[in-house]
């Protein structure tokens, strides 16, 4: 069993020699229980073949990784972007920008991440004296973009919202028919099936487009959140000829990424905000440009979880527990971490509990099993502070905000080790562990739940971690500098 970890030096190169030492402290046990019998033959190949599957689907339809634009189209975009209009001087480093935000869904109803994330940067750089508007959809859920939200313009906490009606709610039985053709078959699909699934994946705002045309040159910079909806497929083209954009795009190596019906789009921003080192390696394996910023995402720092305010609802009582924050679903890890908890209790019997935080439309009933559904953000702050850890088994990640909740209530995560985002997030922190498959899950498990000075440690380099990468000031002047280098470099483009 490995000592605790030393005093940890500030340095990235220390962190990741502490994660990575670790891990093979949990490959080394898993090899001796192994060695000896402990992980019965057939175990952990039939606990580990949903991971298989997940982490195969990777290489897109027919195994579909990049499809290069051509070079006419290429140079296409290139005459696009060199025929911008010149913008306006920023006049110096404090000035005041006009920035559209364009993104599927806003609200403070609106719980997806990269909604959450536009909503963040949007509200804060508003209250920084910054001109923030944005231009949204009339949806709240974007399982049917069924238009709940009035029609028009109003005011959130300091910022114009423009919101467009849906044509008409999201056909679920087509979409969900062609999207087991189009991503899950294993064949690379005609491009005339991949824009049908685009156009049925939604949302369908046939004003989105002559609105853009109409106002986005009048801002100095227009932001489009995730690559996968209609307002960023159809409506970069149009901004990015105009004025400079900057792209989120929120990318997960999923078979949608890979699908050529994109292959263009990502050629088209003037910069790119990056969420992690990971997410600018992949999209520029994607094609790319490497033109952007790695910006991260703001944690609150200041908000203290009561571990027994949380108990005090339930009947836990004094159990320990693990917590999963999000949907529960099979890509975001959840069905994989329910079969690993239940064959871990069947080898591991004893009071250890583990606790869903968020949507669960469909779960097992399990008695060590808890199911909280949608909670509010005390409530989901109240479970993390009082977890052992924080499991996060997503297969798809392009920054996992709930890694940063957890680091900032001094709590370790155990992480999926097959997802690069995740593992790279827990390894510049050395605020976890992460693991590969059902034998290193259990051997981490074992380390977390039996060594209560290794926890507490972990979460503590992760609580300095967040405190020096991930606060909402450093945060946000990193974006400030990666709006007003797009504005310049844009400038420069037409210029030159």
């Amino acid at each position: 069993m490995p000592a605790s970890p030393p005093y940890l030096p500030d340095s990235t190169k220390a962190r990741r020699r502490v994660a990575d030492q670790l891990h093979a402290a949990i490959e080394a046990i898993v090899s001796e229980r192994r060695r000896r019998g402990k992980l019965e033959p057939g175990l952990e190949d039939q606990l580990d073949a949903h991971g298989r599957t997940m982490v195969a689907m990777r290489s897109g339809p027919g195994g579909q990784r990049f499809s290069p634009p051509s070079a006419v189209t290429r140079l296409h975009r290139l005459l696009a972007r060199l025929r911008m209009p010149v913008q306006h001087d920023d006049g110096g480093e404090q000035a005041t920008l006009r920035i559209l935000f364009v993104v599927q869904r806003y609200g403070a109803e609106v719980a997806g991440g990269a909604e959450l994330l536009c909503r963040e940067f949007a509200t804060r750089l508003a209250s920084r004296g910054h001109r923030v508007e944005v231009l949204t959809s009339r949806a709240q859920s974007a399982h049917d973009w069924a238009n709940v939200y009035p029609p028009g313009h109003s005011e959130i906490d300091g910022v114009s919202v423009h919101r467009l009606g849906v044509r008409e709610p999201r056909d679920t039985a087509a979409f969900e028919s062609a999207s087991v053709d189009v991503l899950w078959s294993g064949r690379l699909v005609p491009d005339s099936e991949q824009h049908a699934w685009r156009r049925l994946q939604g949302p369908d705002l046939p004003e989105l487009e002559p609105w853009l045309r109409r106002r986005a040159g009048e801002f100095d910079v227009v932001v489009h959140f995730g690559y996968l909806y209609s307002p960023t497929w159809a409506g970069l083209p149009i901004t990015s000829a105009v004025g400079p954009t900057v792209l989120h795009a929120t990318a997960h190596d999923e078979p949608a990424f890979w699908l050529p019906v994109f292959d263009d789009m990502f050629t088209l921003p003037t910069q790119y905000a990056w969420s992690t080192d990971e997410e600018r390696d992949l999209l520029v394996r994607r094609g790319a440009p490497r033109s952007g910023s790695v910006i991260g995402i703001g944690v609150d720092l200041e908000s203290r979880g009561d571990p027994e305010r949380f108990r005090a609802g339930t009947a836990f009582g004094d159990r320990p527990y693990l917590v999963f924050v999000g949907r529960v679903e099979a890509g975001k890890g959840s069905e994989e971490l329910i079969q690993f908890f239940e064959a871990y209790k069947g080898r591991h019997p004893g009071p250890l509990a583990l606790v869903f935080v968020g949507p669960a439309e469909d779960h097992r009933t399990h008695p060590d099993i808890h199911y909280t559904g949608y909670v509010d953000d005390q409530t989901r702050t109240d479970v993390i502070a009082g977890a052992i850890a924080l499991v996060q088994p997503s297969f798809f990640e392009s920054f996992s905000m709930v890694l940063t909740e957890a680091w900032a209530q001094r709590r370790p995560v155990l992480a999926q080790g097959r997802t690069e985002v995740l593992m790279g997030q827990v390894r510049r922190s050395a605020g976890g562990l992460y693991y590969r498959g059902y034998g290193e899950f259990e051997a981490a498990l074992d380390l977390l739940t039996s060594r209560p000075d290794l926890a507490t440690r972990l979460g503590a380099f992760g609580r300095s971690f967040v405190e020096r990468e991930y606060r909402w000031d450093i945060v946000l002047s990193r974006y400030e500098r990666l709006l007003r280098h797009a504005v310049t470099s844009a400038s420069a483009s037409r210029a030159g």
